[in-house]
């Protein structure tokens, strides 16, 4: 193994490490609070977490292992169902983060009408789609033996060992159109009208703060330049909250589906290196969605913080075991 498969091997370990605490944690958010529970967005989130677990757990491992042995890990009947796998929780991952956007684009452009819009049922309608989308593009390239060890990936795959060239040229074209690129269309027009309609409502909110500013005539500088910070702060926010979406996005899988599209119809064979790292790019998804859709924002926060509360307080007990909830403090039993 040389120096570059030797760092690419401790970048798998590092993104199973964090992809796995991460979703767990996410996991452990979800089943705590109810409030999360109650949301339709959470289902997206549950549904997300729960094939970023399985990727870590399935797949990732037996690609550090082919890194390693620069060979098929396992039988061939494992190499099958890793690689159903494989392209089912990618699949079901990408059309799951276009489901949440669109989640996002009713809830602000449509704010009042949400709740009548975005039901509980029709989530899971939507995820339902995911599902038998996902299930039906993972189906036929395993039924059609298409699913090999893919030396290119180190990883159990689509492959056109035993394919006929022209048929697995067209699904992989179908399949990748269907799946990358359809999401990205969503997530572009989703996120652009939010954002769009964020800087409509940032604008009004600048307009009135300007017009208190100008009337309040006895307004101390540094009050004032801490309001026109916070504008620009307010501006700012909703921009790099949207590239944050589609750019991760972009930045993980738009290689991996570029060297999937190349190699049909390149005939010198494209570097092992870059095959290992666009696949690697593919599983960091795993390990960020946690933090880009659900820890970084407030609700999560705070579920994380009541849950080691609990666990503190759970520690800060008094001799016979209580709490005093009144005092915060722990009961010291006196003699009379």
């Amino acid at each position: 193994m040389d120096t570059v498969e030797a760092i690419l091997s401790f970048l798998v370990v590092v993104i199973i490490i964090v992809s796995l605490l991460s979703n767990l944690l996410v996991l452990i958010c979800f089943l705590y609070s109810p409030e999360i529970r109650r949301q339709v967005p959470g289902l997206f989130i549950l549904n997300l977490t729960f094939c970023n677990l399985l990727l870590t757990i399935s797949n990732m491992p037996l690609t550090l292992v082919g890194v390693i042995n620069k060979g098929q890990p396992g039988s061939g009947g494992l190499c099958q169902i890793v690689g159903f796998l494989d392209t089912f929780l990618t699949t079901n991952s990408m059309l799951s983060m276009a489901a949440l956007s669109i989640d996002r684009w009713i809830a602000v452009v449509f704010p009042l009408s949400y709740r009548s819009k975005m039901r509980y049922r029709d989530a899971v309608i939507a995820l339902g789609y995911t599902w038998m989308h996902s299930m039906s593009f993972s189906a036929v390239p395993t039924s059609l033996s298409w699913v090999e060890y893919h030396q290119l990936y180190a990883s159990c795959t689509l492959c056109n060992g035993k394919a006929n060239t022209s048929q697995f040229i067209i699904f992989t074209v179908v399949f990748h159109s269907l799946t990358f690129l359809l999401s990205l269309v969503v997530l572009c027009f989703t996120y652009l009208k939010v954002l769009k309609v964020a800087r409509f409502h940032c604008k009004r909110i600048d307009i009135i703060t300007m017009q208190t500013l100008v009337l309040l005539v006895d307004i101390h500088p540094s009050v004032r330049q801490r309001c026109l910070e916070e504008q620009k702060r307010r501006r700012q926010r909703a921009t790099r909250k949207i590239s944050t979406f589609i750019g991760t996005f972009v930045l993980c899988f738009a290689p991996y589906v570029i060297t999937r599209m190349v190699e049909l119809f390149l005939v010198p064979p494209i570097d092992r290196h870059w095959g290992i790292a666009s696949k690697c790019l593919v599983y960091s998804k795993a390990a960020c969605d946690p933090f880009v859709y659900s820890l970084l924002r407030r609700q999560y926060r705070k579920t994380c913080t009541d849950i080691i509360n609990r666990i503190r307080k759970g520690r800060s007990l008094d001799t016979y075991g209580n709490w005093d909830e009144n005092r915060r403090t722990c009961v010291v039993p006196t003699a009379e």
